[in-house]
């Protein structure tokens, strides 16, 4: 019998509050640029690091991530972190995630470079870099020196950390969820920077305003 095939899973957790054009060009990239056999979006039930924004009521902050998924039949949408009580670590997805799909299967998180420079300030920050290889989305021309200069110093002594974050360049991180709610706070145009669904469900539902 031959070796099994190591599956690749991308994972993009995240507030998706509410999901963008960003977002899903940013995994559609890692997708192909990595060789990923499918990306799993992961909304954040209750994210610690948000606790001084209110955030869009979990439920649907998924619905949107499944609007907006609902047409690329490699992206799924997992409801984890909004079923587990309590504060949605990402070392509990990430172990979580690992139990599910079994030893034949790597762990890609998917991230902004900036939200990994938060991400070395969570919880068990080099048992997570154990656990699953990082793809840090950045904008071109973005100074990665400033993550290199923030990994924990254990695991920059062993040189163990380097090789578990990738890089990816996404024209489109320009936009995010923070100017999306200020422009339907302020009767702005959001079309084109979320998919149509998503705009037609927050119009209809009167989030944000």
């Amino acid at each position: 019998m031959g070796r099994l095939r190591i599956k690749r899973i991308g994972v993009m957790g995240g507030t998706f509050d509410p999901i963008h054009t960003g977002h899903l060009v940013t995994a559609e990239e890692a997708l192909h640029q990595f060789k990923l056999d499918e990306i799993l979006f992961v909304p954040s039930g209750h994210p610690p690091h948000k606790e001084d924004r209110e955030s869009l009521d979990p439920e649907s902050r998924y619905i949107m991530t499944v609007i907006a998924t609902a047409t690329n039949p490699r992206f799924r949408v997992s409801r984890m972190e909004i079923e587990r009580p309590g504060p949605s670590y990402t070392i509990d997805t990430v172990k979580e995630l690992r139990r599910l799909y079994g030893a034949n299967s790597e762990i890609y998180f998917i991230t902004g470079a900036d939200a990994i420079l938060e991400i070395l300030t969570w919880k068990e920050p080099e048992k997570l870099l154990r656990e699953a290889m990082f793809i840090a989305a950045t904008r071109p021309g973005y100074e990665l020196r400033r993550l290199e200069e923030s990994l924990p110093q254990e695991e920059k002594e062993r040189h163990a950390v380097a090789p578990r974050v990738l890089v990816m360049e996404i024209p489109a991180l320009a936009i995010s969820s923070t100017d999306i709610r200020s422009r339907v706070r302020e009767g702005r145009p959001i079309t084109y920077l979320v998919p149509q669904g998503v705009r037609e469900f927050i119009e209809k539902n009167g989030f944000y305003r």
